[in-house]
């Protein structure tokens, strides 16, 4: 089992940055991929970024070119920089750790853009 601690929302201007931490623990975090989603009010919740066991990165279109995820190993935790927020990137943001058809989810953490 996995337990997932989100860390690092906030409220931030237009264009401006936060980074998001998600700590892991339970578990070997090394074996596990490690996705970041979000929802906002009213929406399905969608899939942002993806980090691979191997380091591998995925995108949303959406986020392309102003997120980026990472991890370390050595600390149990994976990021998630982002750069030029924008208002509709407003959401909860959730973490969330796959293996072998096993998912375990965070609690969330509150992102809020203003205009």
């Amino acid at each position: 089992q996995v337990q997932l601690v989100e860390s690092g929302g906030g409220l931030v201007q237009a264009g401006g940055s936060l980074r998001l931490s998600c700590a892991a623990s339970g578990s070997i975090f090394s074996f596990w991929s490690m996705d970041w989603y979000r929802q906002a009010p009213g929406k399905q919740r969608e899939l942002v970024a993806t980090i691979t066991t191997g380091g591998t990165t995925s995108y949303a279109d959406s986020v392309e070119g102003r997120f980026t995820t990472s991890r370390d190993n050595a600390k149990n935790t994976v990021y998630l920089q982002m750069n030029s927020l924008k208002p509709e990137d407003t959401a909860v943001y959730y973490c969330r750790a796959t293996r072998w058809g096993y998912d375990y989810w965070g609690q969330g953490t509150q992102v809020t853009v203003s205009s």
